[in-house]
Parts: structure tokens; sequence; C-alpha cells
């Protein structure tokens, strides 16, 4: 019984010693003034993973339905412990004020086990200046 005891007591301090590793993105929300017909977001797509993964950034609604925009570059590949800046620009179309999520979705190298698409969002709102 103590045994056992002790084997849990160990595991437990095991697990919550050990770091959990996620794929991240910066920055995860903003708000953004523009006087222009569009706006424009930089944002970082980092992967804490030791091996590679292929990234493509996406742009959504509130509702993550599609959106039209311009994404520069759309997919990239990170190395281990990596980041790299990605532009996205968005129009305002007919609105004066804009909310969009922009999603770092990882791709699944084709020919191997792991088929996980992970996906983080940052949530963002633009205005149009007077």
């Amino acid at each position: 019984m103590r045994v056992a005891a002790s084997l849990a007591v160990a595991i437990l301090a095991t697990a919550v010693s050990t770091q959990g590793k996620a794929q991240s993105m910066t920055p995860m929300r903003g708000e953004i003034t523009s006087f222009a017909e569009s706006f424009a977001v930089r944002v970082r797509p980092y992967n804490p993973y030791n091996h590679r993964i292929r990234v493509a950034v996406r742009v959504y609604d509130a509702d993550f339905h599609p959106v039209a925009a311009r994404v520069a570059p759309a997919e990239i590949l990170l190395g281990s412990g990596a980041s790299r800046p990605v532009i996205v620009e968005i129009d305002f179309g007919p609105r004066r004020e804009r909310r969009v999520r922009i999603c770092a979705e990882s791709i699944p190298f084709p020919n191997h086990q792991t088929k996980i698409r992970a996906q983080i969002c940052g949530r963002f709102i633009a205005r149009r200046g007077m």
C-alpha cells in the first residue's frame, strides 16, 4: 500500500514538473485604427517542438467563416524553436469596423503517422479612422 502511494506521488510530481509544449502565435489580440480601405496585422507563429512544422495562416470572421485576405507568406515551414513574421491585410469593405480571427494552423506532413492539425487564433478588432 505504501509503495503504491509513493509511486502515485512520484508519477504526479513528474507530470506536474514536465512542461507542456504548444504551438503559439503573437500577438493574440489587438485593436487597430486604419485610415485606409484596409488594415494590416503582423503576427508571428512560433514552433516550440523539436521538429519542423508547416504552418498556414488563415483569416476568419468572429463566427469562424473564412474571410478574404492577403497573407504574405500564406504557408511557412518553421524549424524547431523558430518563429517568423507574417503580414495579413484585410479590406474593410462597406463596414466601419471589422472583427476577425487570424489563425496559425499546422499542416500535417504526408506519410507521417500523426495527422493532428493544431490551430491557434488571435482576435483583432479594426476600426476605420475618421
